[in-house]
Order: C-alpha cells, then sequence, then structure tokens
C-alpha cells in the first residue's frame, strides 16, 4: 500500500484537470495514490480519467463517480474510503510542486509521533509566491486553535501567529476517521471544509512543514471567487460553523467575527431563533447590530 493519498474532487473540471494529472507524472516520489471524486460532471471528465488510468504513468488512479452534492460531500466520499496513513486534497484547479510527495513524507518521517494530527504546509501561486504568508520560522507545530489566528508555544513564551491565505493540510488518516462527516444541510451545497481540522486542532498537536507543496490559481467558476454567493445558497451550513467558532474560538475577537456573520447568515436563511440557538447568546446579541449590516453588504453584493 502506498502511504499518502491525494485527492481531488472535481466538477466539469475537464478543460483544467491536466494540469494536475501532469504533475502527479512529474513527482520525484511516486509512492502515492491519487483519488479522483467526480461530483456529478456532466462533461468529458470520466472519460479524460478512464484514459489516465490505462497509462503507464507510476502511480494509482481510482476514480469515483457520486451525485453533484458540493465540494464538502466528495471531501466526506474521499475520507470513507482512503486507507493511506496519510490524506491530502489538491483542488481540481491547481497542482503539486514537483517534490510534493517526496518532500511530505520525508517530513512526516522525521517529525511523526503519537499525538499527532497533520500537517500544515504552504501554497504557492504560478509565479512562486507564496499564498497569503509563510509561517514564522520559530512555529514548528500548535495544539488547540488554528483558525485564522495560531496561538502556540516557543520556549514557555506564548506567541500567536495571524495567518494570510490558505495553507495545505495533510491529515493522518486514523485520525480524520475519528470525526464525523462534514455536515450536510438539505438543498445546500457548500460547507466550510475546514470543519475536520477544527476538530482535530482541538485535539491533537498539527506540526507544521514551512514549504510548498500545492500551486494554487483561483478560477473564476470557484468557490473562493464567489463566496457571498455561497453565503446566499448555502447559510445553513455557514451557520452551524459560525456557531462551533463562537463555543471554541480563544479570543473575543474571533468569537465576535464569527458572532457577526451567524448573525447575517441567519439572516439569510430567515431563522429568527438564531440567538436561542446560538453557542454563545451574549456575544450574538451584542453582534446584532453589525451582523444586520453585514446581512445588508451581502444582498447588496450579490443583487444581480
Amino acid at each position: 500500500m502506498n502511504r499518502i493519498t491525494v485527492f481531488t474532487p472535481t466538477y466539469n473540471r475537464a478543460y483544467c484537470l491536466h494540469q494536475c494529472y501532469e504533475s502527479m507524472k512529474r513527482q520525484s516520489c511516486q509512492d502515492f495514490d491519487w483519488l479522483i471524486v467526480d461530483d456529478g460532471s456532466i462533461d468529458e471528465t470520466e472519460k479524460l480519467v478512464r484514459q489516465w488510468m490505462s497509462e503507464d504513468h507510476g502511480f494509482t488512479i481510482r476514480y469515483i463517480y457520486k451525485e453533484n452534492g458540493g465540494m464538502h460531500t466528495a471531501y466526506n466520499t474521499a475520507y470513507d474510503i482512503i486507507e493511506t496513513e496519510l490524506a491530502m486534497n489538491i483542488d481540481s484547479d491547481d497542482y503539486l510542486t514537483d517534490t510534493a510527495i517526496e518532500d511530505i513524507l520525508e517530513f512526516w518521517d522525521s517529525n511523526k509521533r503519537v499525538g499527532v494530527g497533520g500537517i500544515y504546509a504552504l501554497d504557492q501561486y504560478k509565479d512562486g509566491t507564496i499564498v497569503g504568508c509563510a509561517f514564522p520560522k520559530d512555529l514548528t507545530e500548535f495544539h488547540g486553535w488554528g483558525y485564522k489566528t495560531i496561538f502556540y508555544d516557543r520556549n514557555g513564551v506564548k506567541k500567536c501567529h495571524a495567518n494570510q491565505g490558505d495553507k495545505k493540510f495533510i491529515g493522518v488518516t486514523n485520525i480524520i476517521k475519528k470525526y464525523p462527516p462534514i455536515p450536510v444541510f438539505e438543498g445546500e451545497k457548500y460547507y466550510s471544509l475546514y470543519y475536520k481540522q477544527h476538530l482535530i486542532e482541538r485535539d491533537y498537536t498539527i506540526l507544521i512543514m514551512n514549504k510548498p507543496v500545492c500551486v494554487v490559481e483561483y478560477m473564476d467558476d470557484g468557490s473562493s471567487k464567489n463566496m457571498y454567493f455561497q453565503y446566499i445558497k448555502n447559510p445553513k451550513g455557514f451557520c452551524d460553523e459560525r456557531k462551533f467558532v463562537m463555543k471554541y474560538a480563544p479570543t473575543l475577537k474571533l468569537r465576535v467575527e464569527a458572532a457577526i456573520h451567524y448573525v447575517a447568515e441567519s439572516m439569510i436563511a430567515g431563522n429568527k431563533r438564531f440567538i436561542s440557538e446560538s453557542t454563545n447568546k451574549v456575544v450574538t446579541l451584542a453582534a446584532t447590530p453589525a451582523g444586520a449590516l453585514l446581512y445588508t453588504w451581502i444582498r447588496k453584493k450579490t443583487k444581480r
């Protein structure tokens, strides 16, 4: 069995998925599986992948077709069937750096231990620029919270790092499987992909690999560039994720930010019971005026 699975959820991305495939072929180490979870594509994705599966490329390709349900449901499908030691997502419009698999496995062999739930590595753009920012050199691991602000201890000194930009999560598979699937709400096709990471960060140590392993491109049809519309289409899922942050975030600032979004998204969902259902009622009540303003802004941004 290979040691790491790279899984790629895809939906009608036959026009760009070849970039990801070519990066797999260029890997300096081919001790990996590539799992493609097709979330109901109606283009030439399956035909393309079947062709690649027949080629001699040195690594294993697995293909799963499922009914369209959104990227989070494709994550759930992947986590159900992955059996390798590590698991990592690469989006269908992104691709691996040429030494990504080798770098990850060497890092893991040197640093793995009981109590570690995963690794954070860097993303970069095509020109080599790091997405957001790199981690501080003294941040080698953390435990407890890594969403937006990472709190860590260095030689007995409590420190924090304001994270910017997406990072690549490489999870320990048997720990990922301990947690429930990413929630699915009827009629909605988006839920924060950070869900399991929240839980793993809370309970396990996360190692920092301060090196890029993924090259990203934010496509016009991707969720990152259409987030305001995601708020409108999937408010229940967003509310559910905000409730987690309001309950567990270590700072008032993070809890207030989550509460403002929770109020706005509750208004979008038409939920008048949002205060009574909140995991932090005092903060939610205080955040209601700002949440109402955010609701108005989202409606304005999504008005066609």
